[in-house]
């Protein structure tokens, strides 16, 4: 998400590219809009005969928070990750 901040997601999508199945991805998604760091929304199918999907996107807290880790700190990341999802 930190690489297009500002554009909606699906849940489908963040799934394939993190490899995490719905069981785990999507409690984390509500818990991160739970706290701020995600918006989240209704988004019309764009074809007939599809139903609505939720989108994802990261709001300014999350975007923050996301450009606060980095990759040479795996230990402060996952501490992060870790208070923001609990």
């Amino acid at each position: 998400m930190l690489l297009h901040p500002r554009s909606w997601q699906y849940g489908y999508e963040l799934s394939k590219l993190t490899g995490l199945k719905s069981g785990t991805l999507y409690p984390l998604l509500m818990r991160l809009d739970d706290q701020g760091l995600l918006e989240s929304c209704w988004r019309e199918p764009e074809r007939a005969g599809r139903p609505p999907r939720h989108a994802y996107r990261l709001t300014a807290s999350g975007l923050e928070l996301a450009g606060s880790v980095s990759e040479p700190e795996p230990r402060r990341v996952r501490r992060k990750l870790a208070d923001a999802t609990t």
